[in-house]
């Protein structure tokens, strides 16, 4: 019953993550709203992302530039390297503000039901880094999950030897859970990284 174009936009907006028919419908009704400068601008908005992002070589975070602002800033500190498994996991730790060192943001999660194994995930460039780096401490910050932690005990098993401290970072049990609602797991974990008061 829409205009073609108005049809496009609507199946467009169902591609982002999280978005159904009726709140596609609103956005493009929205869009149509809009004056011609600011659809121009979000329309170039798209392209530019899709045109001038690209991985930096050294640690697979997003940049404009040759390589990204992290891993050019000479200020951080060369002691250590968290791994992620996700480029936002970067801007959410650069956003606490309390991590100054660098990043490395693995392809995938080691897991073999979906047929990931851990040549698909970008070991070698992890490993030729840490080689060729003098990094004290490498730091597993990725989800703790069955595949998060297959993950990362496969890193630990690569790194032995390395004369480097592999660590991950802490999880278990949020601020104001409920007992009764935290699965066995996260109690486990939570128990088993327990900190002296």
């Amino acid at each position: 019953m829409y205009p073609n174009s108005l049809r496009n936009l609507i199946e467009s907006f169902k591609l982002l993550p999280g978005i159904g028919e009726k709140s596609a419908e609103r956005m493009a009704f929205y869009v149509l709203g809009l004056d011609s400068e600011k659809v121009s601008f979000f329309s170039e908005s798209l392209n530019e992302v899709k045109n001038k992002i690209k991985k930096c070589p050294i640690c697979n975070n997003i940049t404009e530039e040759e390589q990204c602002s992290i891993c050019s800033d000479e200020s951080r500190n060369k002691d250590y390297l968290c791994i992620l498994e996700d480029v936002k996991n970067i801007f959410m730790f650069e956003k606490i503000g309390n991590y100054h060192g660098y990043y490395h943001v693995l392809d995938s999660l080691i897991d073999p039901l979906e047929g990931i194994n851990p040549e698909d995930i970008g070991l070698e460039k992890l490993l030729k880094r840490i080689k060729e780096n003098s990094f004290k401490e490498v730091i597993i910050a990725i989800k703790p999950s069955i595949e998060g932690e297959t993950t990362g005990l496969y890193i630990k098993k690569l790194l032995e030897g390395m004369n480097v401290k592999v660590t991950r970072i802490a999880s278990g049990i949020p601020i104001g859970a409920e007992f009764e609602y935290i699965d066995s797991i996260t109690l486990e974990r939570a128990f088993n990284d327990r900190k002296e008061l």
